[in-house]
């Protein structure tokens, strides 16, 4: 049999460093991983580049790292559940790129996919569309086309929007067997399942870890296969 995957928080995070690009999906404080998070903050990781749905609320979760001063850069949906990341914003001590949460998604699924971007209508004439290319499709030509945002409009016109990447993730689940098969539960699935497919090394904060065989293959929602490390999640007051 392969090898357990199960290490320690302090042997997980011998895979981080200071300044590198990590996805923390959640959403608010439902799907975090606490455990991990708290595991940054001990080893005193920092001038992290977060790729997240948000930053959690105040002291909990993400909002953890937001305190600690631990993100230099943040790519997220919105920020408006946690104070203290609109405070740091206003003051420039987070830099902040935002983008639709539809968008985030797909941004990593195509990441994860080895796809060379994705096509979206969203943000098209909002302040989203700045620095972007835009794209167009044009009827007689039967095929898009790229314009500029001065352009009459003639076709839908679509923003490409580039694919993200990171170099380690973070999942929180419900369950995972030795080898790092996991099963989430119900909506703290939400950004886990996607965002494990876009980094390069995963690290998996399981509630209960169990033998490998005792999950039903079936229920298997990530596979093993995308995951580095699993730790034991201890439980918050």
């Amino acid at each position: 049999m392969a090898k357990s995957k199960v290490v320690s928080v302090a042997e997980a995070m011998k895979h981080c460093y200071d300044g590198m690009t990590i996805m923390l999906p959640g959403f608010v404080n439902c799907g975090v991983s606490p455990t991990l998070i708290d595991g940054l903050i001990e080893a005193g990781i920092k001038d992290l580049n977060v790729i997240s749905n948000n930053t959690s609320v105040k002291g909990k979760g993400i909002g953890k790292l937001v305190h600690e001063n631990r993100i230099k850069h943040i790519t997220c949906s919105h920020i408006g559940s946690n104070t203290e990341t609109c405070e740091k914003a206003v003051a420039g001590e987070i830099d902040i790129t935002f983008v639709p949460q539809g968008s985030l998604a797909e941004k990593v699924r195509a990441g994860g996919a080895g796809i060379g971007g994705i096509l979206t209508p969203t943000g098209v004439h909002t302040p989203m569309q700045e620095g972007k290319q835009l794209l167009e499709w044009d009827e007689e030509q039967g095929k898009y086309i790229f314009v500029e945002p001065d352009d009459p409009q003639k076709g839908a016109r679509y923003i490409l929007e580039r694919p993200l990447h990171a170099d380690v993730c973070f999942v929180h689940a419900y369950k995972a067997d030795k080898m790092g098969n996991v099963v989430y539960h119900r909506t703290a699935r939400n950004f886990n399942q996607v965002f494990a497919t876009a980094a390069d090394f995963v690290i998996v904060e399981a509630e209960h870890i169990v033998e490998v065989g005792e999950l039903d293959p079936d229920e298997i929602m990530t596979p093993g296969a995308l995951v580095d490390l699993v730790v034991q999640a201890e439980k918050e007051e």
